[in-house]
């Protein structure tokens, strides 16, 4: 039986994407939480540089979002 590449299916992506948005908004939630409890300096920057990229990740899936939104929409 021949193997290729899995046909393109992008009729979930959006949904797909929006769930990794709301898991990254939850951990930046709660590493907020982190930030008020009695941590050493370099942990809490630590915590604050991974929230800055999480942000970053945020705002490009949300344009990912947009852009398969868009995407599905020409394909109806």
């Amino acid at each position: 039986m021949p193997r290729g590449p899995k046909p393109d299916n992008r009729r979930d992506n959006v949904d797909k994407l929006r769930e990794q948005v709301v898991n990254t908004i939850e951990n930046l939630e709660a590493s907020h939480d982190m930030l008020h409890r009695d941590l050493p300096e370099d942990q809490k920057e630590a915590i604050r540089d991974k929230n800055r990229r999480r942000r970053h990740s945020i705002a490009g899936k949300r344009e990912e979002i947009r852009d398969e939104y868009e995407f599905q929409q020409k394909q109806e």
